[in-house]
């Protein structure tokens, strides 16, 4: 029995390694003052709808879940008339390993980007060069 126990302890310390928080940030970039309408959503959480200003950012950080399969979805839309839109994954857990992180979404005039990824598959919170991800719908 006390095997038994000391190996649900470590067992339990190696699953909470691998658990931890992610963050989805949705910046708009847009230009001729446009506003940014957006709403995302997971399983558990819903996020918005909220109107994010001109050259402002919106994060959100939440826990990943115990299986690792949170995933938020977000719909993007362009003031002032909400016309152009898009709907995607802003947030995935890539692999077991890899579970976190931030997500860093900006909204331009020709699409929405995301910011770079290294070889390794993390993400560098300080790129200057997000690639472009998805077009606007009309």
């Amino acid at each position: 029995m006390k095997n038994f126990l000391v190996f649900l302890f470590v067992l339990t310390l190696c699953l909470l390694n691998h658990i931890s928080g992610g963050g989805v940030r949705i910046a708009n970039e847009l230009k001729f003052n446009k506003s940014l309408w957006m709403r995302c959503y997971s399983k558990d959480d819903v996020i918005g709808p909220k109107i994010i200003p001109i050259g402002q950012p919106y994060v959100y950080y939440f826990t990943i879940n115990f299986f690792a399969t949170t995933r938020f979805m977000c719909t993007l839309k362009q003031g002032p008339n909400y016309k152009h839109y898009q709907n995607f994954t802003a947030f995935k857990v890539i692999s077991y390993k890899k579970n976190g992180g931030l997500w860093d979404w900006r909204a331009r005039e020709d699409g929405v980007y995301l910011e770079k990824q290294d070889k390794d598959g993390s993400f560098v919170q300080d790129s200057v060069n997000p690639q472009k991800v998805y077009d606007w719908i009309n």
